[in-house]
């Protein structure tokens, strides 16, 4: 049950990490440039880590074939493009709701991963899963402004909402794939190796991204070091903890599990953004939040 306890680890410091982005995104960074500042400044920190541990515990180099790469590096471009959909759906919801339209994560992680991987969940955990999509309905629902004739359902902040929850389940399962298809001594150097091939791929492809659209911006990442800097630590803990996790169980549990961002994220809405929810937005949340007990309690 090692990785109950990693998965919690993983959900806060991932809730944590979206907090400084979001304070990045209002500041000075574009979408992207708040998204390159993870991969910048997470990728020294987490090559030194896999690297460093294979040294003290005498590994050699993991032995790899094809499927690992293709998994890690679409799981890579996945991450990628769900990270940019919401951090700029924060810029249209509040921080909670943000954080919780992300969290439909968990009921696409079971499709991908019995189509990807042929790992299913029992009917009670699909039920409690179920309810979580009531609660995404509720949350799509944007409040309207006066002399607004704007769609309340199918809207921008829904399209961002359910992409970026499309994107972070179909990485889970990407990156579980790859997980299952290295071989090293231990669960951590499976999980290391696999974070640091996924995020040099990821370092790689922003850079050539931004050079391309937004040159301006990575020099305005690297001025922000002071800021942006904190969200490679959080990022080498969160994603360290995600990868262990996946590495010991059903990505679809463990994204069940971490839900539990849902409550850190509404402390951080209310307390540090000074954001207020709407009735509907409390039930959506209520709802998701239901669902993630029901499946704690069936684990």
């Amino acid at each position: 049950m090692l990785w109950i306890p990693v998965t919690l680890f993983a959900a806060f410091a991932q809730t944590f990490r979206f907090m400084v982005q979001k304070r990045l995104r209002i500041g000075t960074l574009s979408t992207g440039g708040a998204t390159f500042a993870r991969f910048l400044y997470s990728a020294p920190l987490i090559s030194a880590l896999a690297i460093g541990y294979s040294l003290v515990r005498g590994y050699g180099l993991p032995r790899v074939d094809w499927p690992f790469w293709a998994f890690a590096a679409t799981g890579g471009l996945c991450q990628v493009s769900a990270t940019m959909c919401v951090v700029a759906l924060f810029q249209q919801r509040n921080f909670t709701v943000g954080i919780t339209f992300k969290k439909i994560e968990v009921l696409l992680a079971v499709g991908f991963g019995l189509l990807f991987l042929g790992e299913g969940v029992s009917m009670p955990a699909l039920g409690a899963i179920s309810i979580g999509v009531l609660g995404v309905i509720v949350l799509s629902d944007t409040p309207q402004v006066a002399g607004s004739e704007g769609p309340r359902f199918f809207n921008k902040a829904t399209a961002l909402g359910l992409s970026c929850g499309i994107l972070f389940g179909a990485c889970a399962v990407f990156y579980r794939g790859a997980t299952l298809h290295i071989w090293a001594e231990d669960v951590f150097a499976r999980a290391s190796v696999t974070l640091m091939a996924a995020i040099l791929m990821q370092l790689v492809g922003m850079a050539l991204f931004l050079t391309w659209r937004e040159p301006q911006q990575i020099k305005a990442v690297v001025q922000a070091w002071r800021v942006a800097v904190w969200v490679g630590l959080l990022s080498l803990f969160g994603s360290m903890a995600w990868f262990t996790a996946f590495a010991l169980q059903n990505a679809a549990y463990v994204k069940a599990l971490g839900q539990v961002e849902i409550l850190a994220s509404f402390a951080i809405s209310v307390f540090v953004f000074g954001e207020k929810l709407r009735r509907s937005e409390a039930l959506g949340i209520l709802l998701l939040s239901a669902s993630v007990v029901l499946l704690i309690l069936l684990l």
